[in-house]
């Protein structure tokens, strides 16, 4: 099984050292497998769950989501309570999405008309 330091996990992940940490803390992340010395190592599972606890961070999820999300995966029977999180969270960034889009459609209406009085 291959395992990474936290710096490697830090840059594969794209998350910084404490963040992985408080992760960790807070129950985001499982706990970490530690060496008999205490000192973390992450698997490529570990970094996998950081990846997509990075889309979903990136995409706005609040920490407290993320918790919940994080809890829910330690339990195997909780697949339909994850669905029903990533359900909402994908409602809620397609809502900010068709915003975003209606806000770039004025802008380039706005645009059309500036270039039609040149």
């Amino acid at each position: 099984m291959t395992t990474y330091t936290p710096a490697e996990a830090s840059e594969r992940s794209g998350f910084s050292i404490d963040t992985l940490r408080y992760y960790e803390r807070e129950g985001i992340l499982a706990p970490v497998r530690r060496t008999a010395g205490g000192h973390r190592v992450y698997s490529d599972s570990e970094l996998g769950t950081l990846e997509f606890l990075k889309c979903l961070r990136d995409t706005g999820m609040p920490v407290e989501r993320l918790r919940r999300y994080g809890e829910l995966c330690r339990d195997e029977e909780t697949v339909p309570e994850r669905i029903a999180l990533l359900e909402e969270h994908a409602a809620s960034v397609q809502r900010q999405l068709d915003e975003v889009l209606a806000k770039q459609a004025r802008l380039t209406e706005k645009l059309d008309w500036y270039r039609s009085i040149l």
